[in-house]
């Protein structure tokens, strides 16, 4: 069956050797720790499966015809762009926060456009490759983590000068049968509960770097994989069980210890053929593109939770009415709408790429990730003022249930009367786990890091906008130029960049 199960999932998640490295011993994918992360991506199954999400949740595979989940598709229209924005925002509200699958689509979809692409310029046969290894993951449904963002070692220096070598994934040996992998990866989200571990280059790579240019997918319990893991997750309650108090995550520093990679599960080899290198930076932007494209769902849905806990608390609070309160307010859900809207232009203004797939304009996927990077931590701030500070001072959890306790703690936490004693009681737990919990520190760096350092949105945007037809407005204004071009900004890509990546390597 196409479309999967969460049983399904948790089945061949228990079936994994052992590889992942927590508290100084080696473990299974069965303990505690994955609650958090489970309790997430059991809604990317849960919601393909429910008639009310199935038209956005689910797709129709352009391989097969047959119906999968829309985490395992290849955005080849408009609409399929528009469905995973808003897909991936529906879901993000269910969980609070990151949705967490959204990683491997993003790897999916750039391997598509670039593995073409490639093919077609140098001869190679990775795209025949890819779209076996898709089918197998659409038919199984698959879990995907993007293993992108090399350890970097000395961040001045490019990978081949760096004092030791491995800072950043290369390939060690080449076989007839496959090639060897030395490295590591960081900021791997759910890597420990991944199915497949896609391994993209994160940067532009040189034509005497190409044992750098390496791309592949091997599962997530491969012989010489280690996954360094670093659990994530809320306070667990006792009593006041809620879906927030659920939620959490396993990071990863993952490190490919001399890994074989066979043949047909290799995407990039620039040590096969030089003319390849030159694609392993087209395919670092083209995940970064399509991820930021998804970040204008999730990180809109990250505002509207924001936005509405904010709201929420504020009635508890009795403040609902003040103009400030309301100010507070409006600029929050105004962020989110701003974030949205970028996504769906660019959307919108999608160019369509040889391979059949549609990639979103790229100035206007930047412009709202960037946007909502900038805003993450105000809109905290925000949440904090209109709380309070019993977020960081709420009595235990015990203390409401306690014989000796319980009334009294219940009667001074109390605020509107609309509210009962419990539901400002729940209120004030989750400011509690949205404001005060290690977790939401880390997602509060995830909202400015995530999908890149807002220095690479700066970076991308300047690089695409031609700021010359840009002053001729200026200059017909001042009287430089007697007429002004009729001036309408083209659609950007990734892919016109690729030449000036080409001139870049052959430098």
């Amino acid at each position: 069956m196409p479309v999967g199960t969460y049983d399904a999932y948790v089945e061949r998640l228990k079936k994994m050797k052992p590889n992942i490295y927590l508290h100084g011993k080696k473990v299974d994918r069965t303990g505690d720790y994955m609650k958090g992360g489970l309790f997430v991506i059991k809604e990317t199954y849960d919601c393909a499966n429910d008639p009310k999400y199935e038209d956005v949740c689910t797709a129709t595979s352009h391989l097969t015809g047959e119906k999968i989940n829309r985490f395992c598709n290849i955005n080849t229209s408009k609409e399929d762009l528009l469905k995973k924005q808003l897909m991936t925002k529906l879901t993000c509200h269910r969980v609070g926060g990151c949705i967490q699958r959204c990683m491997g689509t993003d790897a999916l979809n750039a391997l598509a456009v670039v593995t073409y692409d490639c093919d077609h310029a140098t001869g190679t046969k990775y795209h025949e490759r890819f779209n076996k290894f898709l089918k197998y993951f659409q038919e199984n449904d698959l879990v995907g983590n993007c293993a992108q963002t090399d350890v970097k070692g000395v961040r001045g220096l490019r990978p081949k000068e760096q004092p030791d070598p491995d800072q950043y994934l290369r390939i060690v040996e080449v076989r007839e049968d496959g090639i060897i992998v030395r490295g590591a990866k960081v900021c791997n989200s759910i890597a420990p509960y991944a199915d497949e571990i896609v391994a993209l280059p994160s940067r532009l790579i040189g034509p005497d770097e190409a044992a750098y240019a390496v791309a592949f997918s091997l599962p997530g319990d491969w012989d010489g994989i280690k996954i360094m893991a670093l659990p994530g997750g809320h306070p667990r309650r006792k009593k006041l069980l809620s879906p927030i108090s659920n939620v959490g995550d396993v990071e990863s520093m993952t490190i490919f210890d001399d890994v074989f990679v066979p043949n047909d599960r290799v995407f990039m080899n620039g040590l096969e053929n030089p003319d390849v290198v030159q694609y392993a930076g087209y395919l670092a932007l083209m995940f970064a593109h399509f991820h930021r494209h998804s970040y204008t769902g999730c990180k809109a849905a990250v505002s509207e939770v924001l936005a509405s806990q904010a709201a929420l608390v504020a009635d508890v609070n009795g403040i609902t009415k003040y103009p400030h309160v309301r100010e507070k307010l409006s600029h929050i859900i105004g962020t989110a709408e701003l974030v949205y809207a970028a996504g769906e232009a660019s959307a919108h203004r999608a160019t369509k790429f040889p391979n059949g797939s549609y990639v979103p304009d790229e100035i206007l996927t930047n412009a709202g990730r960037r946007l909502a990077g900038q805003e993450i931590y105000n809109e905290y701030s925000i949440l904090a003022d209109l709380a309070g500070g019993i977020s960081a001072s709420l009595p235990t959890e015990e203390s409401y249930y306690d014989p000796e306790t319980a009334d009294l703690v219940a009667k001074y936490t109390k605020r509107n009367p609309k509210y009962s004693a419990e539901d400002a009681h729940r209120v004030f737990r989750m400011m509690e786990n949205k404001l005060c919990s290690p977790f939401s520190g880390a997602e509060m760096v995830a909202g400015v890091h995530g999908g890149g350092s807002p220095i690479m949105e700066t970076i991308t945007m300047m690089s695409r906008y031609d700021l010359d037809p840009l002053k001729d407005i200026a200059k017909y204004l001042c009287g430089i130029n007697k007429d002004i071009p009729r001036y309408e900004r083209p659609t950007a890509t990734p892919r016109a960049m690729l030449e000036k990546f080409k001139k870049t390597v052959k430098k």
